[in-house]
C-alpha cells in the first residue's frame, strides 16, 4: 500500500492537520527540520546499538547505551503514534510499507523485556533512513526504481526455472561427490556434499571441504567453471527484461498529487512523487 502522502490522508483542520504537515510533509521548513531531525535519531540509535554489540563498549558504556536505546524507543513510538493520529485512515498508514517499519523499529526493545538479545533486531530502524528520499527530493528515482521492479518482476518465471536446474545439478554434483571422495575425505553426508557443490558453483570456494582424488578435483574443476556460466545467466536474463521495460508504452494517468501524466501502462504509483495511481484516472 502506498504512504499516505497523498492529499486524501491529508485532515480538514485542527490539530490533526498541523501534526500532519509537520510530520509527512518534507515541503514546509518544520516538515523539513522534523524529517532531517528523525534521521539523524534514527542514525544515533542504530549506531547505539551497534555499538552494544561490541564487547568493549558495552562492559564499558553499557548502561548509557542501553538508556539510549529506550530514550528513542520511547521517541519514536510517540512519533509512530502521532502518525495514527494524524491521518484521516490510520489502517491504511499501519499496513503501509513505510507504517509497518516505523512499528518494527520499536517492537525490539519491547520484545528485550521478555526475549534475551531481541534488542539486536533494532537494526530494522536503518530502513526508515528511506524516507532522505522525500526529504532531498529525490522521489524522481522512483520511477527507475519502478522500472527495474517491472523488469524483475518479469523475470521471475525465467529465474525459477533456471534455479530449478542450478537446484539439480548441484544436487547431483553433491551426490557424486559424497561417492567418490566419502567420509575419509570430508565428505561425510549427501546434505554436506551439497552444500560443498553451492560453494563451489557460486565461486566462493571456503576451502572447508576440498576433493583429495584426481576424479573429485576433476570434478571440482568442472563444476567451477560451469559457475562462471551460471553466474552470467540471470544477469542475461534481467537485462533483456529491463531493456524491454524501457520501451514500454506510456498511457495518459494523471497523478492527483503531484500532476505526472505519463506513466507505464501497469503502474500503480506514481513515477515522480509515489503516491497511489487509481485506475479511474487512466485514459
Amino acid at each position: 500500500m502506498a504512504h499516505p502522502s497523498s492529499r486524501e490522508e491529508k485532515p480538514d483542520k485542527g490539530i490533526r492537520r498541523t501534526i500532519y504537515e509537520i510530520i509527512f510533509e518534507a515541503d514546509t521548513r518544520p516538515g523539513k527540520l522534523f524529517d532531517i531531525i528523525l534521521l539523524l535519531a534514527i542514525i544515533a540509535s542504530v549506531t547505539a546499538v551497534l555499538l552494544e554489540s561490541v564487547a568493549y563498549f558495552r562492559n564499558q558504556y553499557g548502561s548509557l547505551l542501553y538508556a539510549i536505546e529506550w530514550l528513542f524507543t520511547i521517541l519514536f513510538s510517540i512519533e509512530y503514534i502521532l502518525r495514527l493520529i494524524s491521518v484521516k485512515n490510520p489502517s491504511r498508514y499501519a499496513f503501509s510499507f513505510f507504517g509497518l517499519i516505523d512499528l518494527l523499529a520499536t517492537i525490539p526493545s519491547y520484545l528485550s523485556l521478555f526475549l534475551i538479545g531481541a534488542q539486536s533486531l533494532l537494526v530494522i530502524r536503518i530502513f526508515r533512513l528511506l524516507r532522505v528520499f522525500r526529504i532531498f527530493k529525490l522521489t524522481r528515482y522512483l520511477g527507475e526504481a519502478s522500472t527495474l521492479l517491472y523488469a524483475m518482476r518479469a523475470s521471475g518465471p525465467k529465474i525459477t526455472v533456471f534455479l530449478g536446474v542450478v537446484l539439480a545439478i548441484v544436487i547431483t554434483m553433491g551426490s557424486l561427490m559424497y561417492l567418490i571422495e566419502g567420509p575419509p575425505n570430508g565428505f561425510s553426508s549427501i546434505p554436506r556434499s551439497i552444500y560443498w557443490a553451492i560453494v563451489t558453483i557460486t565461486t566462493v570456494g571456503y576451502g572447508d571441504i576440498a576433493p583429495k582424488t584426481v576424479v573429485g578435483q576433476f570434478l571440482a574443476s568442472f563444476l567451477m567453471i560451469l559457475g562462471y556460466a551460471i553466474i552470467a545467466v540471470p544477469t542475461g536474463i534481467v537485462t533483456v527484461e529491463l531493456a524491454q521495460a524501457l520501451n514500454l508504452p506510456m498511457v495518459e494517468s494523471p497523478c492527483r498529487v503531484c500532476g505526472t501524466r505519463q506513466h507505464l501502462a501497469d503502474a500503480r504509483f506514481c513515477r515522480s512523487c509515489g503516491a497511489q495511481i487509481s485506475k479511474d484516472d487512466v485514459s
